[in-house]
């Protein structure tokens, strides 16, 4: 540096590179490193610039190997140097976004001796040897270096010895492009004589570039009228007795010029394209996934902070949308240490090496739940079944024993299971505990693998056919405006039909019986000869077309309310549901260590002395057969799949009566000192345990594959009888569905009856013998008659209507003659008069 230097190339070494970088920052001198260290940033040196990919993205590309493969703890071994414990900062938030975390930190000093390494891999497995010697290079181990190792195997010959005892390690390596400039440079390499090894790493090739780099940008620099001149800094002076020599430093002038054309610098080098993003960093950063196999390196994909994880080359993918998405991730198989495909499952929890005590209730009723067995387990059951499953699913083993909870004579109390756990007294507990608001408070839930929630069962019987069921289908007001549609409409058709249907003429009563006689056929499923034999008029046909349309749709919902009601309505109960129940006097039945007797009493304040503990599943059934007179109860209040299982086997004598009125659903719960309880209505865990997320998903994908139903199915019989609905009121008709088709039709009638009274009164016009005779002088007299004519003409008109159309057709001929003669009359004797 003494020397006048413009440009810094190096070092590799990140805390030489921290060194360096204050130095040139108060020189202006670029310092082109290749120090990975992801805390060396251009925010605190101005003047440095990374010519290689940061460890930041090898971090985040370690997270993302760690998240596609499912582990969720890992133990990190490095370097106790500024650039490992850097490194492994970045790596533990790397992790905490992917809801992982580094369990545990082995750090050796840059000197440690083999025997110090011994050390930390003892105080790593809990033995006392090496790696390989451990059995920690065999199955179920999972080994991810970082590019260190790849740049060692690619540039120096390692023999069989070593090879195989890297085998199934996964590592990643700097990314670069097999592009003809790499291949053509690669070939004129080998060929060179003066060099000892034709071998090299990816820091040689970033290397390569970084000088062309330099050499590009002063090329460029004295292009544009670049000047290479120095000036002393008076804040460089050396102290007393200083070795430094820090006077002898001198200060690019032109510095900061030469550092902005590094920076806009665009071209493609060997390792792709040479560009910086606003931070001084390479773009594209990206890592090829290897796998150590047989004597080499075996590349099974590639990841880049541009769409993470994927068998694609980064180059082909940034022609493509980014797509970081889970689905989008994917590598080929790896082959793990042991020699095997098949996926390691990484950590164990606990991580302690001690199995997980879980507690299971030892119950009394509904054993098909959980029970005691003679088994290696000593348990099984429903909620036996699905923790297994879902732990199978889990990504890293989970050991555990189970230890029955409670005396075998009686149900255990499921608060006090939850309060052991809480208390550390067992390390988890899987059995039918339900999820409610004080337990969450203590644990935290799953994704709940079966619903639940409070219901009322209570005895059922057969009811009675009352001989009035056929009125049940409609609503009294339906009955009520249909019966006046009937007389309605029966009237609206006597009116059109009185003048020309013979029919519909005569006594009063015969005329009645007629017309509520023809109504009441369209009912039938004769109507349509009756129509055309006993309606003559259009309007008359037009209106019953209409009251047709609406008799065949109320005729066929009737009967369709009327089969529902006779065939489906026949079971009836004392109790309609829960409030019902609530308000009446009846004792409430309840099983014994059900949460609810307590919400019952809590939330719905039911005295204590209405509630009658269930201990066995005889007195479930007695207790409800018996009823409150004979000792019993009005209705038990259970959870959802007690009642259902109870209703399996009951031959439908009980039936659940009313809805649901809580919610819940069963799965497994954590306290938050990684306590489990594994819950036949919920599933609880430890708060910030990876526990709860894992079986949740697990959870989730049981259900989605459907193994959670066969685990059902083999345990849980599907109860056909578990509800019933006896309110008839849900199947009668009511007069809102039908409103608009009586509108309709009455809309029709008043439309009829306009045409026909028009039509009426212009016949009743033409028929007046004084309306059409022709303007003549009359006397006075003749006038005064005139106008009493016309005071009776609303009696006329009402004659007029009675009177038959084929007569007042008649008379209308006749009278149009009798005008026509008159008037031919008057016309010869005014001809015929003299002047």
């Amino acid at each position: 540096m003494e020397k006048e230097v413009v440009v810094a190339v190096g070092p590799q070494s990140s805390g030489i590179a921290h060194v360096i970088s204050h130095v040139v920052n108060e020189l202006r001198v670029p310092l082109l490193s290749f120090a990975t260290d992801p805390t060396l940033s251009s925010l605190q040196y101005q003047y440095f610039l990374r010519t290689v990919t940061s460890d930041y993205f090898q971090m985040y590309a370690i997270a993302d190997l760690v998240d596609y493969y499912g582990w969720k703890e890992v133990i990190a071994i490095f370097v106790d140097d500024d650039n490992g414990r850097n490194g492994i900062s970045v790596l533990g938030d790397a992790l905490a976004k992917k809801r992982a975390k580094i369990s545990y930190k082995a750090a050796f000093s840059p000197g440690a001796t083999m025997s110090d390494i011994d050390d930390l891999l003892v105080s790593v497995n809990l033995m006392e040897a090496r790696a390989k010697k451990l059995g920690m290079m065999s199955s179920g181990y999972v080994w991810i270096a970082t590019d260190w190792l790849p740049s060692v195997l690619d540039s120096s010959d390692f023999n069989k010895d070593t090879m195989d005892v890297l085998q199934g390690v996964v590592a990643l390596r700097h990314h670069t492009p097999d592009s003809d400039k790499k291949k053509t440079f690669t070939f004129r390499w080998k060929n060179l004589k003066s060099i000892k090894t034709s071998r090299f790493n990816s820091y040689a090739l970033y290397a390569y570039d970084t000088v062309w780099l330099v050499a590009r940008a002063l090329d460029l620099f004295f292009k544009n009228g670049g000047n290479v001149t120095f000036s002393n800094d008076p804040s460089l002076r050396d102290t007393n007795g200083s070795s430094l020599k820090l006077s002898s430093l001198r200060v690019f002038d032109q510095g900061q010029k030469l550092l902005q054309i590094l920076v806009g610098m665009n071209f493609t080098g060997l390792t792709g394209q040479i560009q910086f993003d606003p931070q001084k960093n390479l773009i594209h950063p990206a890592y090829d996934v290897l796998n150590v196999v047989g004597t080499g390196l075996r590349t099974i994909g590639y990841w880049s902070n541009y769409s993470g994880l994927s068998v694609t080359t980064p180059e082909v993918l940034y022609t493509k949308p980014a797509n970081t998405s889970t689905s989008n991730q994917k590598l080929y198989n790896a082959i793990w240490p042991g020699e095997t495909i098949r996926r390691p499952r990484g950590w164990v929890f606990p991580n302690n090496g001690k199995p997980l005590r879980i507690a299971v209730p030892f119950r009394v009723t509904f054993e098909e739940f959980v029970k005691k067995d003679k088994g290696p387990a000593g348990v099984k059951g429903y909620c036996i079944d699905v923790f297994e499953a879902a732990i199978d699913l889990l990504a890293y083993p989970v050991p555990h024993v189970y230890i029955l909870y409670g005396d075998g004579k009686r149900n255990p109390s499921f608060n006090s299971i939850v309060n052991d756990v809480a208390q550390n007294k067992y390390d988890a507990a899987v059995g039918d505990i339900a999820i409610t608001t004080n337990r969450t408070r203590i644990v935290d839930f799953t994704q709940p693998y079966m619903e639940s929630g409070l219901v009322v069962v209570a005895p059922v019987k057969e009811t009675k056919s009352s001989p009035w069921a056929f009125l049940k289908p409609f609503t009294i007001q339906m009955w009520g405006v249909t019966g006046v549609f009937f007389l309605f409409v029966g009237c609206v058709v006597w009116i059109l039909e009185h003048r020309m249907n013979p029919e519909f003429r005569g006594p009063p009563r015969k005329q009645l019986i007629t017309v509520f006689w023809l109504v009441l056929l369209t009912a039938t499923t004769s109507w349509e000869a009756r129509i055309r034999e006993n309606t003559l008029s259009t309007l008359g046909r037009c209106v019953l077309i209409f009251w047709l349309f609406v008799v065949l749709i109320i005729n066929s919902s009737y009967t369709a309310s009327l089969t529902s009601i006779l065939t489906v309505q026949k079971l009836s109960s004392g109790v309609a549901g829960i409030d019902s129940l609530i308000s009446s006097p009846d004792p409430i039945g309840v099983q014994d260590g059900s949460f609810a007797y307590n919400y019952l009493i809590d939330e719905l304040h039911v005295p204590k002395s209405r509630l009658r503990i269930i201990k066995s599943e005889a007195e479930y059934v007695s207790a409800l057969q018996n009823g409150p007179k004979g000792g019993g109860v009005a209705a038990i209040v259970d959870e959802l799949p007690y009642v259902e299982l109870f209703l399996s086997n009951s031959k439908c004598i009980f039936r659940t009566v009313g809805q649901e009125f809580t919610k819940s659903g069963w799965g497994f719960a954590i306290w938050s000192t990684k306590r489990l309880i594994l819950t036949v209505f919920g599933q609880a865990f430890q708060r910030d345990s990876p526990l709860a997320i894992d079986l949740s998903t697990a959870i989730l994908q049981l259900s989605e594959n459907g193994e959670l139903q066969r685990i059902h199915d083999k345990w849980l019989s599907n109860n056909e009888c578990s509800s019933q609905n006896n309110q008839v009121d849900d199947t009668r008709l009511s007069l809102s569905s039908f409103w608009g088709l009586y509108v309709i039709c009455g809309g029709a009638c008043a439309v009829a009856l306009v045409v026909f009274i028009c039509r009426v009164y212009c016949q009743f016009l033409r028929y007046d013998p004084e309306t059409e005779e022709p303007e003549i002088s009359e006397p006075e007299s003749a006038r005064s008659s005139r106008r009493s004519l016309r005071s009776r003409s609303f009696k006329d008109l009402m004659g007029f209507v009675d009177k038959r159309e084929a007569e007042i057709k008649e008379m209308l001929k006749r009278k149009n003659s009798d005008n026509k003669k008159q008037i031919s009359h008057i016309s010869d004797v005014q001809q015929n008069s003299p002047v």
